[in-house]
């Protein structure tokens, strides 16, 4: 029912992707703007300060925010180019719909509105409340994830709300909550500069974070020796002291043998074990038969170099760990995160200066947005779901009996599958873009073809709205007032600019007009932001995410609080554990044992490669904003399959040759690019394309069991060279995500 109205080509063409660039001369008010506004980048969750030039309503360019004390000015290639999606032509001016054989036509919000309560009515009536889910994006402030989550369990009813960061953090915050109680990096990035050792785990810091690559730069200067894992030569990898080139999917073992070595040569913190921590002896078992030549046939690395990271961790004084999704998004990165965790915990280095362990959030509000819930087993202040005393809590925060609260509902992946299975009927989707996002995107392409009726807010006509019956258009990040937490656990101010162009509304204003239709206008009476922020905090008040003490005023007074902060005069947490007593039920720190368990998908005669995915510096997510500004697409025109020299020799593959990538459950065709930053076993693509050569169509769906993360940086490929030759990479259309195209 939800297969595209007309061809790609013809949405193509009449909503973009097209590629938008500064007009010669800058935009009209760049040099003589009406007023800078303070805010923050929409992208990732570094969140740098900027000022956006404003005049007569228009983004007209930007100036550094030379104060906010992360990034002093400092921008990436994204941040420098993020004012480009406002003033452009793919913007959605308004509500749509879909009509067969013509595409999307123009309607008035009374009839956007009206046609989607009532198929939200009788879809619920037939089949259910469940039957109609919804999926929401951490690109939104704190404030909209909020009051998503309420919408979702109060006025809508359903237990299926759940969000993209479900592919993103979702495995650390259940490592940081098994192991700590409460989900946040335990240190701002002040103490990274000093720390004398520095690992870093599957994040391609340089590239994907790259002002956060000033810090390192800093902690090398004051003498800090860096540890880089990864499977490729990243760019900040060729700056370690030790790069350990890891195979995809034995992390765990790699940090399990690390945690056997600081057991054997006895380079522990055994008074900070033996006194604020429990569960040593279950973790140092589960790891007695790791040693390094099982450590090197398991994960491919040298097992001199894994001796000597482990001295080093081991022997120094201050460190600091940091992961990313390069362990996370896998079937067992919660056992990845822990496993990082306990090499921490042995060594006693966490909750003192410069000692510190965190995971770098990859998206805007990927912080602030798992806190606050629009996740499907969370209530805001992280509380959970399932807990009667936390439901009780956030009833009365609502004003609705308990009992009408729903229960835990199903993670994004698995709302796909339910949706195949013709279980949920109707879906809402906010900033969330599936069709590129998810894993096995065919599968995810057949499940939107069955839904009864799909509404999506968003901005710009992404690949998944494509299949949208409604479209209602939403706000840009400066459309709209609110916070967003950083990846340090500092909450900022979003400042709204300007205000939506023509006929498109605030996101904000849209999810209160659709509660107020379904009947739960009273509870979602919010004047502003402020106000849902101030209900937002007396919700949080109590819980591990506690913003109870954090206001607007106070936080443009200080440009920014770290929580938690359970009062007005609290003064706010920069390092979390000083008191080493920590969120659990003993107060304690627990180690976790991390058996070793391979991949859910390993290589075999028929598909003999390690296929890993990832990003690259001038693209974001699923490049539903970045695909759009012609600056970064020219930088990186088209995804890329990375192989190394002595595997494309095996497979005779030449430099910017075709080849098809093929997996269980789909091919693709790439252009190859012969590198040797990468291993042998392994190829390597970033995902931010969709349609033909969308990196997706070829990625397992297989969940960890705890944190229902997606398997994306392992499964099994076969290459097969065409013999043809791909067109220069500046003529390429991989940014429009065409459907059918092949390259």
């Amino acid at each position: 029912m939800a297969k595209l109205p007309v061809s790609a080509e013809q949405l193509i063409e009449q909503f973009g992707p097209r590629k938008g660039y500064t007009p010669q001369g800058g935009f009209d008010g760049s040099h003589e703007p009406d007023r800078l506004v303070k805010t923050h980048c929409c992208f990732c969750g570094m969140q740098c300060g900027i000022q956006l030039k404003v005049k007569d309503n228009q983004i007209a360019g930007f100036e550094p925010w030379m104060e906010f004390p992360f990034n002093e000015g400092r921008l990436c290639p994204k941040g420098v180019q993020r004012y480009l999606q406002n003033n452009h032509p793919d913007r959605i001016m308004g509500p749509l719909q879909r009509v067969e054989g013509k595409g999307f036509e123009p309607i008035d919000w009374e009839t956007a509105m009206s046609r989607t309560v009532n198929e939200i009515k009788r879809i619920q009536s037939t089949h259910g409340n469940d039957a109609f889910a919804m999926l929401s994006g951490v690109s939104l402030t704190n404030e909209k994830s909020y009051m998503i989550g309420k919408f979702a369990r109060v006025a809508l009813k359903t237990a299926n709300l759940d969000y993209n960061g479900r592919l993103c953090m979702v495995s650390a915050g259940a490592g940081n909550k098994k192991a700590f109680g409460l989900d946040r990096i335990s240190n701002s990035w002040a103490d990274l500069k000093h720390a004398k050792v520095i690992i870093i785990a599957g994040t391609n810091v340089s590239e994907t974070f790259p002002t956060l690559t000033h810090y390192i730069w800093e902690a090398r200067d004051n003498g800090a020796k860096l540890i880089v894992v990864d499977p490729r030569v990243t760019p900040i990898a060729r700056t370690a002291d030790l790069h350990l080139p890891v195979k995809p999917g034995t992390d765990s073992a790699l940090f399990g043998a690390i945690l056997k070595q600081l057991v054997d040569n006895d380079w522990l913190d055994h008074d900070f074990i033996q006194n604020h921590t429990s569960g040593f002896e279950d973790a140092i078992n589960a790891v007695k038969d790791y040693d390094l030549d099982w450590a090197e046939g398991t994960t491919g690395i040298d097992k001199e170099k894994i001796r000597l990271a482990a001295e080093w961790w081991g022997k120094t004084d201050t460190s600091f760990l940091l992961h990313a999704r390069g362990i996370e998004h896998h079937s067992k990165g919660v056992d990845n995160v822990v496993s990082c965790i306990n090499i921490v915990l042995a060594t006693g280095r966490i909750g003192k200066p410069y000692c510190g362990y965190g995971t770098i959030t990859g998206q805007g509000n990927g912080q602030g947005g798992r806190e606050h819930g629009h996740k499907c087993d969370q209530l805001p202040g992280n509380r959970d779901i399932t807990n009667p005393e936390h439901r009780k809590y956030i009833a009365d925060v609502w004003g609705i009996d308990e009992k009408e609260m729903p229960g835990k509902g199903l993670s994004a992946y698995e709302i796909i599958e339910a949706i195949h299975r013709g279980e949920i009927k109707g879906l809402i989707t906010i900033c969330f873009n599936p069709l590129v996002s998810l894993p096995n995107n065919n599968f995810v392409r057949e499940a939107l073809e069955k839904l009864e009726y799909y509404v999506a807010i968003d901005f710009f006509l992404n690949e998944t709205a494509r299949h949208a019956d409604v479209i209602m258009a939403g706000s840009l990040h400066e459309e709209e007032e609110g916070t967003v937490t950083t990846a340090e656990g500092r909450v900022v101010k979003i400042n709204e600019a300007i205000t939506p162009p023509a006929q498109a509304r605030r996101d904000g204003e849209i999810i209160m007009e659709l509660a107020k239709r379904l009947g739960a206008g009273d509870k979602f009476n919010f004047v502003n932001s402020e106000a849902i922020f101030n209900e937002l905090r007396v919700a949080s008040k109590g819980g591990t995410a506690d913003y109870f003490g954090i206001t607007y005023k106070r936080i443009e007074e200080n440009m920014g609080i770290f929580w938690p902060c359970p009062s007005e005069d609290h003064p706010g947490t920069p390092r979390l554990w000083e008191d080493h007593k920590f969120r659990t039920p003993d107060q304690k720190a627990h180690f976790n044992p991390v058996p070793y368990r391979d991949p859910s998908e390993m290589t075999d005669i028929e598909f003999p490669v390690v296929l890993t995915t990832g990003r690259v510096v001038s693209q974001y997510l699923s490049g539903t904003q970045t695909r759009r500004i012609g600056k970064l697409v020219d930088q990186y025109p088209e995804p890329l399959l990375e192989i190394h020299p002595s595997l494309a020799l095996q497979f005779g593959i030449k430099e910017r040759e075709l080849v098809k990538v093929s997996t269980r459950r789909g091919e693709a065709i790439f252009p190859a690019q012969i590198v040797e930053t990468i291993r042998p076993d392994t190829v390597f693509l970033p995902y931010h394309w969709g349609g033909s050569q969308s990196a997706n169509q070829l990625t397992i769906g297989t969940l960890d069991p705890v944190s229902k993360i997606p398997e994306f940086k392992v499964c099994a490929c076969k290459l097969e060279p065409l013999r043809k030759w791909a067109a220069p990479s500046k003529d390429s259309l991989a940014y429009q995500s065409h459907e059918t195209l092949k390259p």
